[in-house]
C-alpha cells in the first residue's frame, strides 16, 4: 500500500530514472489512456476504498495522488519532500518534533473554493479520529495535536520526534480534501474524490466497481507540479492479458500495474515494434505473514523453521525470472539499512536445520495449514509462487500445506480479522526509508492488525531511528529491527521486485510517470516528438 525517499546520494542514484526524459507534451488532444489490473470494488466491508482515510493500497493511492494535494511532494527523481500545497515547511525545534507550513497564496479546491489552514487540520484529524484498522493511520497517529496560525499556517506538534514526518505529509492520507464533501467522523463511501490536485476525477461504475477514471486537468490547480497533459484516462482490466491485448490493439498508450512476468520477459527477449518496454528500479516486497496467536504458528519454532526451508531464489527464478530477487530482509537492497538478516540466521534452505528446530521445541510433524493468498491484487503470477511455496514446503515433509486463494475485496477483511494463520501479502513503500518497511509491521496501529509485539521495537528502536534527521545514523536501530524479524518471524520476506512499464511510441515520460515507489504519475505523460 503503501514511501518515498532519502537523503543520502546512494538512494537518490536509485531513484534517478533508468533513461533519460523525452521533451514533448500534450496540451490538447484526445486523452492518453493508461492501463491497470488494480480492482476498486465497493462492498459492505469496504464501503468507500478510495476515501484517504481508509485506502492504504498502491492502486487507490495512484487514483488520489492525481487529484488530492498534499503539503508537501517528493519531486521528480527523489530527494527530499519540496513543499506542493504549501509554499513553505520546516521543523521549527531541533528535536523534530513541530513542522511548519505555511499555505501557497490563492490555494483553492477544484470548483474555486479557497483552501484555508482550517481544511488542511480537518482533512488531517480525520484520518486520525476514524483510525480505521486497516487504513493508514500508523503514519499520522504520532500527531499529538494541530494547530493553526493566521490565514495561511498550519503547526504539527508531533508526541515524540520524527525526522520522517515530511515524508509523511507527502502521502495521500494527509491529502486536503472539502469539508462539505468528506464527514468529520466517518468515510466518504463510493468513489468520487475531490480536492486541490493537478487533475479532477469521474469515475465510471458498473456493478459496485470501477472500470475508468477519466482524469482532467484541474485549471485550478496551484501547485509545484508541471502537468503536460490535458486528460488521462485510467482504464481498468481484469487481468494483465487483457491489458496486453488493449496495448497490442493500440486501444490504451501505456500499461503499468500489473504487467506479468511472461510480458516483461517477452519484450526484454523480443522488443516488439512501435512498443517501449522502460524497466525502473522497485522497491517493492512479497512477503508471508503470520497471525501469530493462531495454533498453528504461533510457536516461533514453526515459522522458524519455515524460514530455513524456503528456497527464495528458486522462487524468485522460476516464478518471476528477471523481474525479482531473492529477499532477506524487510528492509529491501538500495535503501540505507538494509541487511541480509535472514540469510545469516538461517543460511542456505535445510531440511535437517528446520527438523531439528521443530525437534527441540517438541513439534510434531508434519505441521498442518493453509497458505492463503489473493488472486487478484498482486498480479498475475501469485498463485503460481504459492503453489511452488506449498510444493518446497511439502517436500520437506515438515509440513502439510494447501493453498488458498480469494479476490481482494474478501481477502483483506478476512485477514485483518485473523481467519488466516499463514498468508501472503506485498509491500509499495510509503517512502523510500527503512522506517516504512519496519514501523507497518512492527509498530502499534501496524497495517496488518497482527497480534506480534516486541517491546523492543515498539518502544524502543523505532523511536530512536525517528530522531535521527541524519537517515544514515538509525542505520544501527534498522540492523537490530531486522535481526528482531528474523528471530521471531512475524514476517517472513520473499523477493525484491523490479518495474516494467510498456508504452506505444509517441507517448513521453513515460520513465517518470512509475517512480521506484510504483507511485502513478500521470501529469508527466505527453505526446511529442522526443
Amino acid at each position: 500500500m503503501n514511501r518515498k525517499t532519502l537523503v543520502l546520494p546512494a538512494v537518490v542514484g536509485l531513484l534517478a530514472p533508468v533513461l533519460a526524459a523525452c521533451g514533448g507534451s500534450d496540451e490538447g488532444g484526445e486523452a492518453i489512456v493508461v492501463g491497470t489490473t488494480d480492482q476498486f470494488i465497493a462492498s459492505a466491508d469496504s464501503p468507500a476504498p478510495l476515501d484517504p482515510a481508509i485506502g492504504y493500497e498502491a492502486g487507490v493511492w495512484n487514483v488520489l495522488r492525481q487529484t488530492v494535494q498534499t503539503l508537501t511532494h517528493i519531486p521528480r527523481g527523489g530527494g527530499e519532500p519540496v513543499p506542493e500545497a504549501a509554499q513553505s515547511c520546516s521543523f521549527t525545534d531541533t528535536e523534530n518534533e513541530s513542522y511548519r507550513c505555511t499555505l501557497r497564496d490563492g490555494l483553492t479546491f477544484a470548483d474555486g473554493t479557497p483552501v484555508t489552514p482550517e481544511d488542511v487540520k480537518y482533512s488531517i484529524q480525520r484520518v486520525i479520529d476514524i483510525k480505521d484498522e486497516s487504513g493508514p493511520i500508523g503514519l499520522l497517529d504520532n500527531i499529538d495535536t494541530i494547530e493553526t496560525k493566521g490565514e495561511n499556517q498550519v503547526v504539527f506538534h508531533l508526541r515524540t520526534p520524527d525526522a520522517t514526518f515530511p515524508y509523511k505529509l507527502a502521502t495521500p492520507p494527509a491529502g486536503i480534501v472539502p469539508k462539505d464533501k468528506y464527514p468529520a467522523k466517518s468515510p466518504r463511501e463510493g468513489f468520487q474524490v475531490d480536492g486541490s490536485g493537478p487533475y479532477t476525477m469521474k469515475p465510471e461504475v458498473k456493478n459496485n466497481q470501477v472500470i475508468k477514471v477519466v482524469f482532467t486537468k484541474n485549471p485550478k490547480y496551484k501547485g509545484d507540479l508541471e502537468i503536460k497533459n490535458q486528460k488521462v484516462e485510467l482504464d481498468l482490466f481484469p487481468d494483465a492479458a487483457a491489458m496486453g491485448k488493449a496495448l497490442d490493439d493500440e486501444k490504451i498508450d501505456m500499461m503499468t500495474r500489473t504487467m506479468s512476468p511472461e510480458q516483461s520477459q517477452k519484450l526484454l527477449a523480443e522488443p516488439k515494434e512501435g512498443v517501449k518496454l522502460t524497466e525502473m528500479p522497485g522497491l517493492a516486497i512479497s512477503y508471508l505473514a503470520f497471525n501469530t496467536e493462531a495454533p498453528e504458528v504461533k510457536d516461533k519454532a514453526v515459522r522458524q523453521a519455515m524460514a530455513q526451508v524456503i528456497d527464495r531464489g528458486t522462487i524468485a527464478s522460476k516464478v518471476y525470472g528477471s523481474t525479482a530477487e531473492p529477499l532477506y530482509s524487510l528492509i529491501p537492497s538500495g535503501i540505507t539499512g538494509h541487511t541480509t538478516s535472514f540469510f545469516d540466521k538461517y543460511g542456505e534452505p535445510n531440511v535437517s536445520k528446520a527438523a531439528e528446530t521443530l525437534d527441540k521445541a517438541g513439534i510434531s510433524t508434519p505441521v498442518k495449514f493453509t497458505l492463503h493468498y489473493t488472486t487478484d491484487h498482486y498480479g498475475p503470477a501469485t498463485k503460481a509462487e504459492f503453489e511452488a511455496l506449498a510444493k518446497q514446503l511439502n517436500a520437506s515433509q515438515l509440513f502439510q500445506v494447501d493453498i488458498e486463494g480469494k479476490p481482494w475485496d474478501k481477502y483483506r477483511p478476512e485477514q485483518k480479522k485473523g481467519e488466516y494463520a499463514v498468508y501472503g501479502m506485498g509491500w509499495f513503500p510509503d517512502f523510500p526509508d527503512p522506517d516504512t518497511y519496519t514501523a507497518p509491521f512492527l509498530d502499534k496501529n501496524n497495517f496488518l492488525n497482527s497480534p506480534y509485539r516486541s517491546a523492543l521495537a515498539q518502544d524502543t528502536l523505532i523511536p530512536q531511528s525517528r530522531r535521527e534527521a541524519d537517515r544514515s545514523a538509525a542505520s544501527p536501530a534498522f540492523e537490530k529491527l531486522q535481526d528482531i524479524v528474523a528471530t521471531d518471524v512475524p514476517v517472513l520476506p520473499i523477493w525484491q521486485g523490479k518495474q516494467y512499464v510498456a508504452s506505444l511510441d509517441g507517448l513521453n515520460g513515460v520513465e517518470y510517470a512509475v517512480n521506484s515507489s510504483a507511485d502513478l504519475q500521470l501529469w508527466e505523460l505527453g505526446r511529442g516528438t522526443s
